[in-house]
């Protein structure tokens, strides 16, 4: 994914967040991550897996893999985590990694929590992260929502509408897609492009199997469920 962003000569690389959480290359990811990214936000794996949230919030597969990298991530890298934020703003954009509403927990998954987060910001473009569902919603004349769910390879005009994204997941996806999801956003030209880059997806669940992370995890990697 970061070689297709490379090629497209992109001026940043912005991140929303849950940069570790449930692969098992947690501090090969942090590396390529503060390497790459001119913004990164913390998500609620993030900022678990750097004690910053209660390990008692997740449950499940979610609470094993966030004990488990807690005893692999190198300390600089949990600093690191720990020092993030869930929001940012850059020129023309703010960032969530949940909502505006909650920049940690909320989720935009509903019609009523798009129009808020949208009438709670003022940047023309809103990004969030943290569902794993590429979104692209915005707002006509009248105050309606549009959009929803946005299906690979979309390409939008932003034509002066304020717009909220969700890129999806580049790991974890929860729309049977299993390529990473990623959105290339040109404010200058007013468009956006929701893109998906195939990966070895074999290989990654291989690495989780070998780690001992839970097989549902590695086996959510091809379903996308």
């Amino acid at each position: 994914m970061l070689e297709d962003i490379l090629r497209e000569a992109a001026d940043e690389v912005w991140c929303l967040g849950d940069v570790v959480g449930y692969g098992p290359h947690p501090n090969e990811c942090c590396a390529r991550v503060r390497e790459r990214a001119a913004v990164c936000l913390c998500g609620n794996h993030d900022l678990a897996v750097a004690r910053k949230l209660d390990i008692a919030d997740f449950t499940g597969d979610a609470g094993v893999v966030v004990r488990w990298t807690q005893g692999v991530l190198e300390a600089g890298n949990a600093e690191w985590l720990g020092s993030l934020s869930p929001a940012a703003e850059r020129e023309g954009a703010q960032l969530f990694h949940g909502s505006p509403r909650d920049a940690v927990w909320d989720y935009v998954v509903s019609d009523e929590i798009a129009v808020e987060s949208l009438r709670l910001t003022t940047a023309p473009v809103v990004l969030v992260g943290h569902s794993h569902f590429a979104l692209a919603v915005w707002l006509d004349e009248a105050g309606r929502l549009d959009g929803g769910q946005a299906a690979a390879g979309s390409d939008l005009p932003l034509a002066g509408r304020r717009s909220l994204f969700n890129p999806g997941s580049v790991g974890q996806p929860r729309d049977a897609d299993p390529r990473a999801a990623w959105l290339l956003l040109d404010l200058d030209a007013e468009t956006c492009s929701f893109r998906r880059t195939p990966y070895d997806v074999e290989g990654a669940q291989a690495d989780a199997r070998a780690a001992g992370l839970p097989e549902t995890l590695a086996a959510r990697l091809r379903v996308g469920l």
